[in-house]
């Protein structure tokens, strides 16, 4: 079966500083794939290539299609959604906007996808009305999360749900994500420094150092590998 998403020899580079240097990797539809490593590994650039926000060379092939060279917005048409870190809520609007703002790339009736929404957030009715800018940081992430849910994407990209979050908001949004993933096929690749949890949720892992896959397999076996364990995992 040809997976959802391919990798092949990708280099990136912010101005003369190389960040990848030939990675190549696969998601399978339906699967959770986590993509894991220190800071300054690739992990968020890894991403950015994906959905055009960085210069690269290399293949990228999305359901069996070369990705193209057309900018976020046409990777966005083509069923891919990135929450990038820092969540990226437009402060100034209200939740319901936010929410609306998701589904921009497509056509169709909203109220549907806004009630689905609601069924994995159910505090979004109480706060429709509110500035995102007011919102918690986690309830921040968990909209960020919610307006790709409105791009009814095939792929999402999620990069660092964690960062700076009580574990309270960080359990609750992977529950979410292993949701949707279960309930509607929704096929996600998460980069994440959280390595314990990350491998909880995902059915595949990658671990990168200095721009390049330095490990690969299923998250049950990369939790038992002692370079993993000792580096990632603290034990």
């Amino acid at each position: 079966m040809t997976p959802l998403l391919e990798l092949h020899d990708v280099h990136a580079r912010y101005g003369p500083i190389k960040a990848l240097h030939g990675i190549t990797l696969t998601v399978d539809e339906g699967e959770i794939t986590a993509i894991l490593g220190a800071n300054g590994a690739g992990k968020t650039t890894t991403l950015r290539a994906i959905s055009h926000t960085v210069r690269r060379t290399g293949s990228i092939r999305f359901a069996g299609r070369p990705l193209g060279r057309g900018g976020p917005e046409a990777v966005a048409r083509r069923g891919i959604a990135h929450v990038p870190e820092g969540r990226g809520t437009f402060d100034e609007l209200t939740v319901t906007e936010n929410l609306r703002l998701g589904a921009h790339t497509r056509r169709g009736p909203l109220k549907e996808d806004l009630n689905r929404v609601r069924s994995y957030f159910p505090w979004i009715d109480s706060r429709a009305a509110q500035q995102a800018g007011t919102l918690s940081g986690g309830e921040q992430q968990m909209l960020a999360l919610a307006r790709a849910i409105m791009q009814r994407p095939r792929l999402m990209l999620l990069d660092e749900p964690s960062l700076g979050l009580a574990p309270i908001f960080v359990s609750e949004i992977f529950r979410i994500v292993k949701e949707l993933n279960e309930k509607e096929g929704l096929t996600v690749l998460v980069v994440e420094q959280n390595a314990n949890i990350a491998l909880q949720a995902a059915d595949t892992a990658y671990v990168l150092e200095v721009g390049r896959v330095a490990l690969f397999g299923p998250s049950a076996e990369l939790k038992e590998d002692e370079a993993v364990r000792k580096s990632y995992l603290g034990y």
